[in-house]
């Protein structure tokens, strides 16, 4: 399937392709390769060829992205992003990045990231809330005494 991350007007801005591995009720399950150059990002060296497991759940504001070294699968980190529910039409999933973001790490620690891009994209109030209604809810995920991991999502969504 094609994956389509479009901005928060609706405008595609970068777009890949992923294989489903699992759909349930409540989302669907994507695993996708990192297709960029090598590059750090708060401090975790992302390679390209990294396997991504891109979990969308359905009706939520928000996706989380599962990073696994390319060579030892060993789990880096977590990237999520708040978003309008995704949407699926034939063979393409697409979602609208809401700017904020979230970078969980495997010791328990994470940072919000982009708060200051998410106050100035010009939204209805009723989006505002529910993309932080999503913020908070990946602060749950990420701040629980129990760790989340693609294997156990369900127990978290």
């Amino acid at each position: 399937m094609k994956i389509v991350k479009k901005d928060h007007t609706g405008r595609q801005v970068w777009e890949y392709e992923g294989q489903c591995v699992l759909k349930t009720e409540n989302a669907i399950l994507f695993e996708a390769r990192f297709n960029r150059q090598d590059l750090s990002f708060q401090s975790v060296l992302l390679r390209e060829g990294d396997l991504f497991l891109e979990l969308y759940p359905f009706g939520k504001w928000f996706n989380i992205y599962e990073i696994h070294d390319k060579d030892s699968g060993e789990t880096k980190a977590w990237y999520c992003n708040v978003t309008r529910p995704v949407s699926i039409h034939g063979d393409v999933l697409s979602y609208d990045d809401l700017a904020l973001d979230v970078f969980a790490y495997p010791d328990g620690k994470y940072v919000i990231l982009d708060r200051d891009e998410f106050a100035k994209i010009n939204i209805s109030a009723a989006d505002r809330n529910k993309a932080t209604s999503g913020l908070e809810e990946l602060e749950a995920i990420f701040s629980n005494t129990r760790k989340f991991s693609m294997e156990n999502f369900q127990d978290f969504i």
